[in-house]
């Protein structure tokens, strides 16, 4: 049967220039899937577009080309963080005690989820969008709602494909991908000092498949700079977990902070967890790729409950 949504919270080889070989290898989305203030999977279904505490936290890893890098690809980070004033973000509407931002920042770590993990996830997004893909640069697939890119369009592949869909993924493969949520979910919790079980899943949590191929529809202008709780009004805190490597598997594609006065950057390395308070303390935008294949999945996070949802299971 097709995979349904619980309720309650929660490729190909390609060659580098150059002639050297890079595996196939997603982020947040920009202005053409965050500026319309609703994800294309919300869209379609009609409501429906970074172990513990601070100890051995290390330093930046650097400047380059005069912005600052966070994270190098080149790297193993065991954990990184930089805190940041929060913003005004947080006090418009409710609070939730043990859960909304009072210390805010961005953190990145390749010491939560293993290489060997993110391979996996990967193939499940290249199965998944092997069964559509946008006629632009930017794909989503999203097994909470359904969406996926298809064309200059989006459609609800559990619909689309029904019954077939089993022929694509497994329950291990939803069992993994719900077992590096809530690694990620506690990883969050630890360093920002709340409670993991205050947090909920929240939409849009979607793979992304970045190339260089022309943008032809907004939804496929991903570049632009965005704040996510000001796009998305139920997020708090935002996590990517990159699944291919800068440098290896694309060129471009890097994740910019746009901090007063510099950038800071972060390189994707297959297996890193980038994360942060969504508010406009973290303004950010994607370099645009320009050449190879960029794959993530943002995984996003709420303190209300009102905006929880589940993870996707095969029934």
């Amino acid at each position: 049967m097709a995979a349904q949504r619980r309720a309650g919270p929660g490729g190909g080889e390609r060659r580098r220039p150059g002639g050297g070989k890079a595996r196939a290898g997603g982020t947040a989305p920009g202005r053409g899937w965050a500026l319309r203030g609703a994800a294309p999977g919300a869209a379609l279904l009609g409501s429906a577009v970074l172990v513990g505490g601070l100890l051995g936290w290390s330093l930046p890893g650097g400047r380059q080309g005069g912005a600052e890098v966070l994270a190098r690809g080149s790297e193993a980070v065991r954990d990184r963080f930089v805190e940041v004033a929060c913003s005004g973000d947080y006090g418009a509407g409710r609070r939730f005690e043990g859960c909304t931002p009072r210390k805010c920042g961005r953190g990145v770590t390749d010491a939560v989820i293993t290489r060997e993990e993110a391979e996996r996830i990967r193939r499940i997004a290249e199965r998944g969008l092997s069964l559509g893909g946008s006629d632009g640069g930017a794909s989503i697939l999203d097994l909470h709602s359904g969406a996926l890119s298809m064309g200059k369009h989006f459609v609800n592949l559990y619909r689309y494909f029904g019954d077939k869909i089993q022929d694509i993924f497994t329950e291990e493969d939803f069992a993994l991908y719900r077992g590096v949520r809530r690694r990620i979910q506690e990883k969050i919790a630890q360093t920002f000092g709340i409670s993991s079980s205050a947090m909920y899943l929240t939409k849009p949590t979607f793979f992304s498949r970045i190339n260089s191929t022309e943008a032809k529809t907004t939804h496929d202008e991903y570049w632009h700079p965005h704040i996510d709780k000001v796009t998305y009004g139920s997020f708090d805190y935002t996590s990517l977990l990159y699944l291919s490597d800068y440098a290896e598997d694309f060129g471009g594609g890097r994740f910019v902070f746009m901090d007063e006065g510099s950038n800071k950057t972060i390189e994707p390395r297959a297996g890193r967890v980038s994360f942060f308070t969504s508010g406009s303390e973290n303004l950010h935008r994607v370099e645009k790729v320009r050449w190879g294949t960029r794959y993530a999945i943002t995984i996003s996070f709420t303190c209300n409950p009102d905006h929880g949802i589940g993870d996707p299971v095969l029934t």
